[in-house]
């Protein structure tokens, strides 16, 4: 098929990497600077998102935030000024579950196909083709998109129609950031009572709380590599989607305003730009403790 991909990020340059690796004609931009290795491999390079959804026939979008999805599909020369009817769109952003609907009741009254498909699975699992993927569309849309989704993901569900992708990623964010706020107060605490924070994650790990987040960004904590996978800069802006849908929905969202705020502390500080598992440093100044020492100390 002819696709297009726009959004070249660590998660959207792996993402298009294996659609055209499949032997897909891909097009593709961005707004930094493209990435060579997707060149080398034939993609070919667009001027705008007009030009890419002129040329394909399925257009993908990867980007950080809803007003950007905004930008991209219907700022000057975005996709909808390049859609003919037929064609479909593939938002795989993480942004508003409302704003996407209004998003999709445009795409749509262009005669195209909506699909919101965001994401879960990091950098590590863009690069493996292991995302789980959560889709709104249609079940015309779904079928048709779902071998593209294939190349990338292992985990495809059609939770239901537009925006409803979105809202179970949010939900997602959700559990993360309380399991990463749990594993972090959970070493600083056994760190400062004098435990060794490694052996006590081992010893946690097999148990009842074990999680993928105690092994993964339990690790992390105690390396200290906070190189980013995903950045809490862009989980502190899927939690206040979650805050600002349940203020819509007159639901109360305690825990996750308590991460959220502990997030908003790493910001204030400049860690916006580490990985989210560095939510523990919050809480270690609190605590006037370090889980452990940074390498080489």
């Amino acid at each position: 098929m002819k696709l297009g991909f726009i959004g070249l990020g660590i998660m959207g340059t792996p993402m298009a990497g294996h659609l055209r690796a499949a032997g897909h004609e891909l097009y593709v931009t961005t707004r930094s600077k493209l990435p060579q290795a997707l060149l080398d491999a034939g993609a070919v390079a667009c001027a705008s998102g007009k030009e890419v959804a002129e040329a394909a026939e399925v257009i993908f979008t990867m980007v950080p935030d809803t007003p950007d999805v905004e930008a991209v599909l219907f700022g000057p020369k975005g996709v909808a000024a390049g859609l003919q009817p037929g064609k479909t769109v593939v938002d795989m952003s993480s942004i508003s579950p409302i704003a996407t609907k209004t998003f999709a009741e445009k795409i749509k009254a262009l005669g195209c196909e909506y699909v919101d498909a965001p994401v879960s699975g990091g950098e590590v699992g863009a690069k493996a083709a292991s995302l789980t993927i959560m889709v709104g569309a249609s079940e015309a849309a779904f079928a048709q998109v779902l071998p593209l989704l294939q190349l990338m993901g292992k985990n495809i569900t059609h939770v239901g129609g537009n925006g409803d992708g979105q809202t179970t990623k949010v939900a997602n964010q959700i559990i993360v950031a309380l399991n990463i706020a749990a594993v972090s107060e959970a070493l600083v605490f056994a760190s400062k009572a004098g435990a060794d924070p490694a052996k006590v994650r081992q010893a946690l790990m097999g148990g009842f709380a074990s999680s993928r987040i105690l092994e993964v960004h339990g690790e992390r904590m105690i390396k200290r590599t906070f190189n980013p996978g995903f950045r809490i800069g862009l989980h502190q802006k899927d939690l206040n989607l979650a805050l600002q849908g349940a203020k819509a929905l007159g639901v109360s969202l305690p825990q996750t305003a308590g991460a959220a705020q502990l997030m908003q502390a790493c910001a204030a500080q400049g860690w916006g730009e580490l990985d989210h598992s560095a939510l523990v440093k919050a809480l270690e100044l609190m605590a006037a403790h370090a889980v452990a020492g940074e390498p080489g100390t």
